[in-house]
């Protein structure tokens, strides 16, 4: 049997992507979300815990999060776990590990301008 390898997001930005171009001018989106879960402690007092997930978008996709997805918006990300190593500047390996988004839905987003109704829009990977 085959593994799965999919993950689902629901969270909001922590600041807008940053997006570069690589060779062949292929375009890589990268930005940041938090999402986060509520408990009682012993004492019966309400915590957050707030978890932040790297998200990297490619190709077409990443353009659209450049223009559509700005810090504070509440986005939903499907996509895939892979981890990379790299060795710093210190000679040290280093490990991260992100999600490869597939697809993107905009649930809502900041709008401080006007008062609009949330607006919602869903990006899809090109593969090209």
């Amino acid at each position: 049997m085959a593994g799965i390898n999919k993950v689902i997001l629901i969270g909001n930005l922590g600041k807008d992507p940053e997006i570069k171009y690589l060779e062949g001018n292929i375009a890589k989106a990268n930005f940041s979300i938090a999402t986060s879960e509520w408990y009682k402690d012993k004492q019966g007092n309400k915590v957050e815990q707030t978890e932040w997930h790297h998200i990297v978008l490619w190709r077409s996709m990443a353009e659209s999060a450049e223009k559509m997805l700005k810090k504070g918006t509440q986005v939903y990300i499907e996509g895939k776990l892979q981890t990379r190593q790299w060795i710093d500047k210190d000679n040290i390996k280093r490990n991260i590990t992100e999600i490869v988004g597939e697809s993107f839905l905009i649930l809502h987003k900041k709008d401080i301008t006007n008062n609009s109704p949330p607006s919602s829009e869903n990006v899809d990977s090109d593969n090209s």
